[in-house]
């Protein structure tokens, strides 16, 4: 059976690792395209929960705390070298849980924090907005219509349809679950990414700011949850932690 990581565009001679988070209801797919945005010294290395792709017949995680035990044992297996978090709307709570719990197993820290499409994990209040398990499944895929998780074409597919929302019911289910303890803060840069016309408005940029020590940055970009389709090929190229490094050592844009 394939393992958790997936490298669309292997490079075992990187300097460091994109390592990254998908969505409730997500798989690796979304983000493969995301390989060939990077700069050569990047490999891109995307996590597959349970359940879905390769990990088809690993039972879902049924709550936070096994979602993050499977993630952090991934991790630890590519954090020799220097590595960004990076998480889309439920994955940047979990990259953000990673950053957090990677100093308590004696894992070196990211270089960086790229959270995008998601409000910050202390307030409770989010919690209560769609999707949510008690959501009906009608409900549950209008949602993903509406924020283009799934594409149009598969209306008239009723068992990928009953997939999908069965991989999201599971991935909330685990979310719902988790609690973000107060005290509970990174000391790494963070970026924020999110959608100029992306409902989910709870992205407050000071509610993120707030649990690092570190430099912080905003940034809005065009298009919805999922920004356009340009933006979301292209997204490494707006992670500031990403950039070349200029000679003499500073980095292409100061955060």
């Amino acid at each position: 059976m394939p393992g958790p990581l997936f490298r669309p565009l292997p490079r075992p001679r990187a300097e460091r690792t994109l390592f990254c988070l998908s969505f409730c209801g997500g798989g690796t797919a979304p983000f493969r395209a995301w390989a060939d945005a990077l700069p050569e010294d990047t490999e891109l290395v995307l996590y597959c929960y349970p359940g879905r792709e390769g990990r088809y017949g690993v039972p879902f995680a049924r709550t936070w705390d096994q979602l993050l035990d499977g993630a952090l044992t991934a991790l630890a297996g590519i954090a020799a070298r220097p590595y960004v978090l990076a998480g889309h709307s439920m994955g940047a709570w979990v990259a953000f849980d990673l950053a957090v719990r990677a100093g308590r197993a004696g894992i070196a820290p990211p270089r960086g924090l790229v959270v995008s499409a998601a409000g910050a994990p202390d307030r409770p209040a989010d919690r209560d907005a769609p999707p949510h398990t008690r959501n009906t499944d009608e409900e549950l895929l209008d949602w993903m219509f509406a924020v283009g998780q799934v594409a149009g074409a598969v209306r008239e597919e009723p068992e990928l349809l009953r997939m999908a929302v069965e991989v999201l019911r599971a991935d909330l289910r685990a979310v719902e679950d988790y609690r973000h303890r107060p005290g509970e803060l990174v000391d790494v840069p963070l970026q924020l990414l999110r959608g100029e016309d992306d409902d989910v408005d709870e992205a407050d940029p000071e509610g993120w700011r707030r649990l690092t020590t570190g430099p912080f940055e905003a940034t809005l970009l065009p298009g919805g949850h999922f920004y356009t389709p340009e933006v979301w090929s292209a997204l490494p190229g707006h992670m500031s932690v990403l950039r070349p490094v200029k000679p003499g050592g500073a980095p292409g844009k100061a955060w």
